[in-house]
């Protein structure tokens, strides 16, 4: 598995079907980020069966089908959008496209399951709530940095087990290695992926309403920079934010570009959990100058000082509830309103955002 590089980060979880073998048939489309390779393991390793693969780009086909050998090109959307087998489309498009793309497959009948961010405007958002309520079909997101991260399982499970107490606070800290050779054009295009709080920003607001059960929040400041890349003009190299929750939570988080080539990993992402009776820490990729197998989960509270290292322990849940979700048209999974939430906040995280220069 690649970790050096964020945007080819595809973890790998341990086979669980949810489902017999031709009960949820998928197919994956719009290979523009790397993400999608993570999304389809994801969804094989809980049983669904990945029939279809199409990108105008052969050389993305040729590269999808080394790892999925199983999986067949097509040489158009339409044959995907029109085949009834199909139950769900997942697709890692360029970022402004995720939303458009989203409302052509609702149309055709079928779920859709998109790379975060989902969206770069909340023209594209409100579009897209209005098509699930037209088609009952669902637009879901991968938030890969905590659906696809077993310490981060691990710390849901501790909170709602009420290991610290009612949680009041969630700061999270997602850096990232920009490694720019490797990165498409449209990367650096702030129209086409939307701004960094936009885009990775995106993990940690979902995080943050997942951890303290918010339901709601205002951005209370945001601000960006572009401080060591000005041959990148459109680039923002920094970004932060606060929020405070409709019941009283707050949340501060802060991503960017600037992780060094000294790490282990593409970015020493870490999420702190702060409730009434204790916190709890997360090391989810590396645990720096101790142990690069990442996953490590500290807890503190009234018993005294407690790790785990839980990597390969706790599996990647998500995926199995959402083909069942998908199946028998529940929400067990992540809700819609969730999806739409996170999405919403970033978008007016950014939007607002005070440019620092």
């Amino acid at each position: 598995m690649q970790k050096a590089d964020g945007m080819n980060y595809s973890p790998q979880g341990k086979p669980k079907p949810v489902c017999d073998k031709g009960d949820f048939v998928f197919a994956a489309m719009a290979l523009d980020h790397g993400h999608i390779y993570g999304m389809c393991n994801g969804l094989t390793e809980a049983g669904g069966e990945l029939k279809y693969v199409y990108d105008p780009d052969p050389l993305k086909v040729e590269k999808f089908c080394k790892t999925y050998p199983q999986v067949k090109p097509v040489q158009s959307p339409e044959e995907i959008l029109n085949d009834k087998s199909i139950k769900l489309v997942a697709a890692a498009a360029v970022t402004s496209e995720r939303g458009p793309l989203g409302l052509r497959v609702m149309d055709h009948g079928k779920d859709y399951f998109t790379d975060k961010a989902p969206f770069t405007t909340l023209e594209q958002l409100e579009a897209a709530r209005v098509k699930v309520r037209e088609t009952g079909k669902k637009y879901m997101v991968y938030y890969s940095e905590r659906l696809h991260v077993e310490s981060a399982i691990f710390a849901g499970q501790l909170v709602k087990d009420g290991a610290i107490g009612k949680v009041i606070h969630v700061m999270g800290m997602g850096p990232h290695r920009l490694n720019a050779p490797s990165r498409p054009e449209w990367f650096f295009k702030k129209e086409k992926y939307g701004g960094i709080l936009c885009d990775i920003g995106s993990h940690q607001i979902e995080q943050y309403l997942f951890f303290s059960g918010e339901e709601d929040a205002e951005v209370v400041r945001s601000q960006v920079a572009n401080y060591n890349h000005s041959n990148f003009p459109e680039l923002e190299d920094f970004g932060e934010a606060m929020l405070v929750g409709k019941n009283g939570t707050t949340n501060y988080f802060r991503v960017d570009w600037f992780t060094p080539d000294g790490l282990s990993t593409w970015g020493d992402g870490r999420t702190v959990i702060l409730g009434t009776k204790g916190y709890i820490e997360l090391r989810k990729y590396t645990d720096i100058a101790r142990d690069k197998q990442g996953d490590h989960v500290y807890l503190v509270d009234d018993e005294g000082e407690k790790h785990f290292a839980v990597n390969g322990q706790k599996g990647f849940p998500f995926f199995g509830e959402l083909i069942l979700d998908c199946l028998n048209r529940t929400e067990k999974a992540m809700t819609q309103e969730h999806v739409f939430k996170a999405a919403e906040l970033c978008l007016k995280a950014q939007k607002q955002a005070v440019v620092i220069k």
